[in-house]
């Protein structure tokens, strides 16, 4: 894979002002997030943050028995780690690759630095936070409520929206372990929006043939944190 070393691909890198953007350069260090990767463990101390540029990571809650599901997913729109500049340094949840892809990483010490400044990344860091507690609420409630059909779909879009490009590498099994489901399960959903014509899906390949009607068939949870992400997140430099 051709690195790409702009890490102005990811949008919060994006929305730096000029100086911050200048600080943070040389502090920046690409990384291959390959899939599976562990980026933290539950209890785990975090050593840096990570801000994905063309990779997927979940976040997931394991249970004892070793069951997990997802509860947020980021990509080239956020960064993975919030606790280490909130204050927790380490959080119960998993980091876990599931498409491949680059990133950059930042010490923890410089990102307690940085939003500890109180200025612009800081302001910028709080509201990506909301933005990713919307997320992980909003997905609660659609499991405990919705159809699994509705979950693949909402769960497709919110993944391509963290990608460029239409287009998914991911297995029937790793999708049915971020869901909390049965594989059997997330086989007859995919099927049933292949032959709707709105997804393609072979040998791990997820193609979205349909994106409107991917959207029209999925429920309200993906529209309630898109919109949210976009009022928390606009296109424009942080002050």
């Amino acid at each position: 894979m051709p690195a790409n070393t702009d890490s102005r691909r990811n949008q919060l890198i994006a929305s730096l002002p000029d100086a911050e953007w200048v600080r943070w350069q040389p502090h920046l260090e690409l990384v291959e997030l390959t899939l599976g990767k562990v980026l933290y463990e539950s209890g785990a101390i975090q050593r840096h943050v990570y801000f994905p540029t063309s990779a997927i990571v979940s976040l997931l809650y394991v249970l004892e028995n070793g069951a997990s599901a997802e509860i947020a997913v980021v990509g080239l729109e956020g960064v993975v780690g919030v606790s280490l500049f909130m204050g927790g340094g380490s959080t119960p949840s998993r980091a876990v690759v599931q498409s491949a892809g680059q990133g950059f990483r930042l010490s923890s010490q410089m990102m307690r630095e940085e939003f500890n400044r109180s200025g612009p990344v800081m302001h910028l860091m709080l509201r990506y936070t909301q933005a990713l507690i919307t997320q992980m609420a909003q997905t609660a409630v659609c499991n405990r409520h919705h159809s699994l059909d509705q979950q693949l779909c909402r769960w497709l879009l919110l993944s391509l929206d963290r990608l460029r490009g239409s287009e998914l590498v991911m297995t029937q099994e790793l999708i049915a372990n971020m869901l909390g489901v049965r594989r059997e399960g997330v086989t007859e959903a995919a099927l049933k929006l292949q032959r709707a014509g709105l997804i393609s899906y072979a040998r791990g390949h997820i193609s979205v043939l349909d994106r409107p009607g991917l959207e029209k068939r999925t429920c309200e949870c993906y529209e309630v944190v898109k919109k949210e992400y976009d009022r928390l997140l606009p296109a424009t430099v942080a002050v």
